[in-house]
């Protein structure tokens, strides 16, 4: 079963993220990529399998999102700016909110992708994230 991964950059870390990428192809590779808008453009030049979505201010951390809750995505890389304000903060906060419902693993910046990719897990087949059971959180709604 290939592996899915969602990568996401803000204008300012694009680059960054880009470097990362470059730097790790060989291990991406054998991952199929979702990412966003221009991110998803930019990476494709180095790996195989990107999938592009719109960009994110445009609906796709909605589209992410949506993958996440599907089960689709196994890992995110996500290189926000944290000194840049954006116009789409809330878009940004339920996309990572998703990653945390799902227990999606998820880096936000260089150091923690490197620990996530360079795991003993990160290749185990047989690995599957915990999720919590909100079954009764459902089922207040039927009484």
């Amino acid at each position: 079963m290939l592996r899915t991964i969602a990568l996401v950059a803000h204008d300012g870390r694009k680059k960054d993220l880009f470097d990362w990428v470059a730097h790790n192809r060989e291990k991406l590779n054998s991952l199929h990529v979702y990412a966003t808008g221009t991110t998803g453009k930019m990476i494709s030049e180095v790996l195989d399998h990107v999938t592009p979505l719109k960009s994110g201010p445009l609906g796709g951390d909605q589209q992410l999102g949506a993958l996440i809750a599907e089960g689709k995505i196994d890992y995110m890389i996500f290189f926000w700016d944290p000194m840049t304000s954006q116009p789409h903060d809330v878009d940004v906060k339920a996309l990572l909110r998703m990653t945390v419902l799902y227990n999606v693993p998820t880096a936000c910046n260089r150091s923690t992708a490197d620990f996530m990719i360079t795991s003993v897990l990160y290749n185990d087949p047989d690995y599957r994230p915990i999720l919590k059971d909100y079954s009764v959180y459902l089922k207040r709604l039927e009484e």
